[in-house]
């Protein structure tokens, strides 16, 4: 379809057809009956809970993301969590991160009563500005959470260079970006402790769950104790030895992961290089077609980043257009287009605008870019003419609204 013959059509919100007759989701999992099939079978075994197919999965996982050690947890704000609390940060420390991305990024540097300082974003990838991160040292940084946006590795060269200088400890997150690459490596190789999550909409899936993986040894120990109540044993272990023994080491929380839905994510990890093969190609598509389109800015993949394409949050170009990022939402969903927006800036939540004084204006990058985002659909099962829907509706809707066709 030709710009100019989208800009004849009546959109669906003004009572013209819809693109789709049903709602496409922005993200859905992707379950098969070998997945079913790898539970039930844990179903019908002796262990539902820190039995075997725990140590499986994580070794399975630390050998796909290039790491020494893997360790599973409940989610993936669990997983952050346990992360936090392996790096020390207390009351009194201050780490810096984002405040673009979900506030569980955040969240897990106050549960240790330590304060999340946020630097804003690189006005391309919108990842963590590391020279941000130069002007938000103090005495009292303890830590750096930078996040793969959407799948976009974070600029982490000059992240850890700074953290080297200063002794300090970084979490990556990157629930979006589970098979992604920066600079040749994959991501979860590379930071001090990289954190994944498996819900439904990322690239595999057990349900809820989450990962930590490091190369230090100590970090690793720590990591498994904390999700198990600070217990310095599992209860395999101890059956194993044949002992009733255990000593609580340190105060932890139960944030086990279990065997039922580490058996999915087994079986789901065998398909992560074909999920994110066809997640590439889905982005090649949407990258191609959004070039002839004035009003959409398509998100910048960096000469050093291979993307694993959690989302695919496109930008408007509202200089360009009649109407506001809200108007244009809407005028999507009633095409049947699920499109999101990743995400609220974490500063401008309620709860962080009462606790430390947020007012808006304080992240101008961060908070431009939340004015023009919009996430259209992006998962691994989605077919060609899903595809082709998403992109006859873009086209339809901003052409509609492009001032060049509205005088």
């Amino acid at each position: 379809m030709t710009t100019t013959a989208a800009s004849l059509q009546t959109l669906a919100i003004d009572g013209g057809s819809p693109v789709r007759a049903s709602l496409l989701p922005y993200g859905r999992q992707s379950v098969d009956e070998a997945d079913i099939q790898a539970v039930v079978e844990v179903l019908r075994s002796d262990w539902l809970t820190t039995g075997p197919k725990v140590g499986e999965f994580e070794e399975a996982f630390a050998a796909e993301v290039g790491a020494v050690h893997a360790v599973c947890f409940s989610s993936g704000t669990a997983a952050l969590h346990a992360a936090a609390f392996t790096a020390g940060l207390k009351a009194g420390d201050e780490a810096i991160t984002t405040p673009l991305t979900f506030a569980a990024t955040a969240n897990c540097i106050l549960y240790q009563g330590a304060t999340p300082v946020f630097g804003d974003v690189a006005p391309d990838t919108l990842n963590l500005d590391p020279e941000q991160v130069r002007q938000k040292l103090t005495p009292g940084t303890r830590a750096i959470l930078p996040v793969d946006y959407a799948g976009h590795p974070a600029d982490l060269a000059p992240i850890l260079e700074i953290a080297r200088e200063r002794g300090l400890t970084v979490i990556e997150d990157a629930c979006h970006a589970l098979g992604a690459e920066y600079k040749g490596s994959r991501v979860g190789s590379l930071a001090d402790m990289t954190v994944f999550s498996f819900h439904p909409v990322k690239h595999i899936t057990t349900g809820e769950g989450g990962m930590v993986t490091t190369n230090h040894s100590r970090f690793a120990e720590t990591l498994r104790r904390f999700r198990n109540h600070g217990i310095s044993s599992d209860a395999r272990q101890r059956q194993s030895a044949g002992q009733w023994h255990y000593e609580m080491v340190l105060l932890g929380f139960n944030y086990r992961l279990p065997d039922i839905v580490c058996a999915l994510g087994i079986r789901q990890l065998k398909k992560l290089e074909a999920n994110l093969s066809r997640r590439r190609e889905i982005a090649a598509r949407y990258a191609a077609a959004f070039q002839e389109i004035s009003g959409v800015i398509a998100p910048v993949v960096r000469s050093e980043a291979n993307p694993a394409w959690h989302l695919y949050p496109i930008r408007l170009d509202l200089e360009k257009l009649s109407a506001g990022r809200g108007q244009i939402f809407r005028a999507l969903r009633a095409e049947n287009i699920g499109v999101n927006v990743h995400y609220i800036p974490v500063h401008l939540h309620p709860y962080y605008r009462d606790r430390f004084g947020y007012r808006g204006g304080e992240f101008p990058i961060a908070e431009d870019a939340y004015s023009r985002l919009i996430s259209l659909p992006m998962f691994h099962s989605m077919s060609d003419q899903d595809v082709e829907d998403v992109i006859e509706a873009v086209k339809k809707v901003v052409a509609h609204f492009e001032k060049s066709q509205n005088g």
